[in-house]
């Protein structure tokens, strides 16, 4: 018995480490243009607002595609729903070899991004989660690949991007020749949600929140979920924004460093989360978020940009123990014939902090964003405090 176990768990290890690799690859595309904005926004006069806007543009894309993929895999298969998006997630960084000269190209390969990246993620997580077979692990290794995928894409652009010649073409080929190496690896990944399991029927939207765990997800899932890539997004763009004038000659690079050390510190907590336990996760992940923005504080009154390497470490190590745990409380909570769906609903959640940088920005307007900047620390501590208490865990079943 044990025997076939084991036969079965080492028959599983190529697809798992395909498909890890395709979510990470999908995710290293993603942030290729993070740090490459500030050269945008020299080379096509961008102002601070529409540069923002340009970095939530991509949620504006991905939330209806995750919100419509999930559903839709759990009703034709998860392999159907990929693989052609797999594709397009190449198709889309050979559209920003243009958006250096065009910023209506910037906002729709932004957008095309966030919709083809909503498909991978969502139902990639989804069948990860069914391939691997138990959801903690998943959790952890699903936040491992798209957190060194989201690390390794700001980086490697804004080295480049500082220090190569064509900026704001050569980022996006090396995306496109790891894609081709990505795409080669989907044959050998079976399908695994076979037609007795497939729901039938239904809404083509479909949330996935079971009746009895709703408030749970509204109430628990859902503040974690929000801090996921609230803390990432403000330390990628709008911190090396602000400090832009104290970086002559390195800004790009320090902001594509910001954005990889933020992402990268992710990828290190999900054992973190293990000891911790979900419940307990989410709530220190949003505290940490508190932290790194109140450091965030004191670096912009100081005007002192290494500070943002802490600044960096404490809001990654947040987004980081917000995802595990958020993966973690979805799988626990999600119908089997409904688990595409619940966890397309939770990264909707999450992507809507892609449009912290640019609420920021727009409570600033003309003035500092040190008013707006404490807000979200207030805010980011104060639901670490009541997520912290003892009806909160139990609402979400505890650890």
């Amino acid at each position: 018995m044990r025997q076939g176990a084991g036969v079965r768990r080492g028959a599983k290890v190529g697809p798992v480490r395909a498909l890890w690799t395709v979510v990470l690859v999908v995710a290293f595309g993603t942030n290729v243009p993070t740090p490459l904005l500030l050269v945008y926004r020299e080379t096509l006069g961008l102002a601070p607002t529409t540069l923002t806007a340009a970095f939530g543009v991509y949620a504006a894309g991905l939330i209806p595609a995750l919100l419509l993929s999930g559903p839709a895999s759990d009703r034709f298969g998860r392999r159907p729903v990929v693989l052609p998006f797999v594709v397009l997630a190449g198709l889309v960084s050979v559209l920003f070899l243009a958006a250096g000269s065009s910023v209506l190209v910037l906002f729709v390969g932004r957008f095309l991004q966030g919709a083809v990246s909503g498909v991978v993620f969502s139902v990639g997580t989804a069948w990860l989660g069914e391939l691997i077979g138990e959801p903690g692990r998943s959790a952890r290794l699903t936040t491992i690949a798209l957190a060194i995928g989201w690390a390794a894409g700001p980086l490697v652009a804004g080295l480049m991007g500082q220090w190569v010649v064509l900026p704001t073409v050569l980022p996006y080929l090396v995306h496109v020749a790891l894609m081709i190496g990505a795409v080669a690896l989907l044959p050998g990944v079976p399908e695994t949600l076979g037609p007795e399991r497939r729901r039938t029927g239904g809404r083509i939207v479909n949330l996935g929140v079971p009746s009895v765990a709703r408030q749970a997800f509204v109430l628990v899932v859902v503040p974690i979920a929000l801090g996921v890539f609230a803390f990432p997004s403000t330390a990628a763009t709008v911190l090396p924004l602000l400090l832009t004038p104290q970086m002559p000659g390195v800004a790009v690079a320090v902001a594509g460093i910001v954005a990889g050390v933020t992402l990268s510190t992710g990828a290190l907590v999900p054992p973190l989360e293990r000891r911790l336990g979900a419940t307990r996760a989410g709530p220190t992940g949003l505290a940490l978020g508190a932290a790194g923005l109140g450091l965030a504080l004191l670096s912009l009154v100081l005007e002192a940009w290494p500070l943002l390497l802490g600044v960096a470490l404490l809001l990654g190590a947040g987004y980081g123990l917000c995802l595990a745990s958020g993966l973690a409380m979805v799988a626990r909570l999600a119908l089997p014939s409904e688990r595409g769906a619940l966890t397309g609903t939770f990264y909707a959640c999450a992507y809507l902090g892609f449009g912290v940088p640019y609420l920021l920005s727009a409570l600033a307007g003309d003035g500092s964003l040190t008013g707006p900047l404490a807000g979200l620390a207030v805010v980011s501590a104060l639901a670490a405090a009541a997520l912290a208490l003892p009806a909160a865990r139990r609402l979400s079943g505890g650890d």
